[in-house]
């Protein structure tokens, strides 16, 4: 599997392959750092939407507690009254009024215990107060038709009043209600309940019952709920305050912390249909105040701003990577001509040029590689015209050549009968004429040793000898590890004729053949003590030398035969030969002679 994704992915352009490792490199720490953000974020939106539920908890049990202490601070009033408290002892007590004013101080005292309770209730919230004394008797802030106060008695909780210690209070969880003009609208009601004790013994004498509506509680909740569920849960978990009246008296539908301290606390709860979070604070009654969020919408406008956020930043990051792409691709547009160019000269276009140009290194790749391509068709031309150049070398080589065999064997006749005449010199001439025929007539020998070729510049001087009254010496020094060289046919020939000719102008006088190796390359140069040149001369002739191709063929066409091959073309068949590694040096002085010198790279060494 692995090998084939390889395979794949180095079978794509360079563009391609850019592209995708830009991609990769972007995308696995962007979706590193989407994983570690979307985890960051949901402990911080948690955090964010407890932090707000408690704040909105705090609020709500600011008027929660608001109204418990006002029905505490009622009760407290009635029984910090020091003059109520001694009108009622009085009568739970049982004195009776004597005196000529007994009815007036009984109806005074009647008076006062009622003023007392309407001028406790008339500055604050609505509530209804009873008092019930040990007696029997009773004092209250509404009718006796609306509710008979006796009837409190017969409530079960009224039984557990005895067991109140001092300032001790008790409080009354929803219960339904028991006024006639409240039952419509209100059908829960809420009470607290002290007990009035003798300083001395602390015998109880009466109970004052605190009464509000748990409607009121209601609206206290109503000011801040919003999406928020709150309610009021007894000791028991049971349900005692909610917005929903069907709700009351049902248990608590989900496990609570059983916490001692009076701190706020708030986790998940899991839920049939969906998740809340759950957050309770201790009353002072014992109670607990509670509210129920569903989680979602909890954290929907926290979790909506990091959404932005998080929308914001994918943006971000598509824009940035569509302008990585599209710098890329205009980046790699220059290599992708490249590509282009490249496979159009594969396919043996090399007339096509990418022009590309600029500063940097695609710039001077691109106009590098016209260059290459200009420079590949001039050696192309180059080679193309060389070889036409050889050609019509070998071409008038052959054309220069006396071929016939009937020739070789008509001389080698003449020669014989001459000899046995007994006429030597002519045998001897006749024979040296043979030598040079047959060289001609084995034109398949390109390459011969150099040995051989000094043999033939032998039998030529010789030859040339005999057809001039002064004899021109040939001396010869050949190293014996130059004997065996491999040198073109003929390429000395041309150097003596030129030295017979023109240095020595066909009189008598000394050539010098010399030869040896230096590591790879033959120096071979001849040399002979004619007249010689002026510097003038010898730069006209070696200009005529190296001068172009055309004019080379020209005077090639002039001289037919072996024997008129000038300088010029040994050169250029020693340079095709050879290549730019051949050397050719003249030296010359007038009245001292002429030197040719030729360095030849060997053809072994060169292999």
């Amino acid at each position: 599997m692995r090998k084939k994704i390889r395979q794949w992915f180095s079978s794509r352009s360079f563009r391609y392959k850019l592209m995708f490792t830009s991609i990769i490199c972007i995308l696995i720490p962007g979706c590193f750092s989407l994983i570690l953000y979307n985890y960051v974020t949901q402990d911080a939106v948690k955090q964010q939407a407890i932090s707000n539920s408690q704040e909105s908890m705090q609020l709500v049990n600011n008027y929660v507690t608001n109204s418990l202490k006002y029905m505490l601070n009622v009760a407290n009033m009635i029984q910090n009254d020091s003059e109520l408290s001694s009108i009622m002892k009085r009568k739970a007590s049982g004195i009776s009024y004597t005196g000529p004013n007994a009815e007036y101080e009984e109806f005074n005292d009647q008076s006062k215990i009622r003023n007392a309770i309407d001028n406790i209730t008339i500055g604050g919230e609505h509530c209804y107060v009873t008092i019930i004394l040990s007696n029997g008797a009773y004092y209250s802030s509404y009718s006796v038709y609306d509710y008979n106060p006796i009837d409190m008695t017969k409530e079960p909780w009224f039984s557990q009043l005895d067991k109140l210690y001092g300032f001790n209070s008790y409080w009354v969880g929803a219960s339904p209600t028991v006024f006639i003009s409240e039952k419509e609208t209100n059908p829960y009601q809420l009470s607290v309940v002290r007990t009035l004790r003798q300083k001395e013994g602390f015998q109880i004498y009466g109970y004052v019952i605190v009464t509000i509506m748990e409607n009121q509680m209601k609206q206290n909740f109503e000011k801040l709920s919003d999406s928020q569920e709150f309610m009021i849960v007894d000791a028991n978990n049971v349900i005692i305050s909610h917005n929903d009246v069907n709700q009351i008296g049902k248990p608590f539908p989900f496990p609570m912390n059983n916490q001692t301290s009076k701190q706020i606390t708030s986790h998940i709860v899991n839920g049939d249909k969906e998740d809340y979070l759950l957050t309770q604070e201790p009353l002072f009654t014992g109670w607990k105040l509670v509210s129920l969020t569903p989680y979602k919408s909890a954290i929907d406008k926290i979790k909506s701003i990091f959404t932005n956020v998080l929308t914001l930043q994918l943006i971000s990051f598509v824009v940035f990577l569509l302008l990585l792409l599209y710098l890329l691709r205009t980046f790699t547009k220059p290599l992708v001509g490249l590509g282009k160019v490249a496979l159009s000269v594969q396919k043996g276009n090399l007339d096509v040029r990418s022009q590309i140009r600029g500063g940097d290194e695609i710039g001077r790749l691109g106009y590098l590689f016209d260059q290459m391509l200009d420079r590949i068709n001039e050696m192309i031309e180059e080679i193309s015209d060389t070889q036409a150049r050889k050609r019509k070398a070998e071409l008038d080589m052959l054309q220069a050549q006396i071929n016939p065999h009937f020739l070789f064997n008509v001389l080698n006749s003449i020669r014989m009968k001459v000899m046995f005449k007994g006429d030597k010199e002519s045998a001897e001439m006749i024979g040296s004429l043979s030598k040079l025929l047959r060289m001609t007539i084995n034109q398949d020998k390109g390459l011969i040793s150099l040995h051989e070729e000094v043999e033939i510049v032998m039998d030529y001087t010789q030859l040339m000898n005999m057809r001039q009254k002064e004899k021109v010496l040939l001396q010869t020094d050949i190293s014996a590890n130059a004997l065996l060289e491999k040198v073109p046919r003929f390429f000395l020939q041309p150097l003596i004729e030129n030295a017979l000719i023109h240095g020595l102008s066909q009189s008598g006088g000394i050539i010098k053949v010399k030869a040896w190796m230096e590591d790879t390359t033959l120096i071979v140069y001849v040399e002979d003590n004619g007249a010689g040149m002026d510097t003038m001369t010898l730069n006209r002739l070696q200009q005529r030398i190296r001068q172009t191709k055309e004019q080379g063929h020209m005077e090639m066409e002039k001289h037919k035969g072996f024997s008129s091959i000038g300088l010029s073309n040994v050169y250029e068949r020693m340079r095709i030969t050879y290549g730019e590694a051949f050397e050719m040096k003249m030296e010359s002085e007038p009245g001292k002679g002429t030197r040719i010198t030729m360095f030849i790279p060997s053809l072994e060494a060169k292999e």
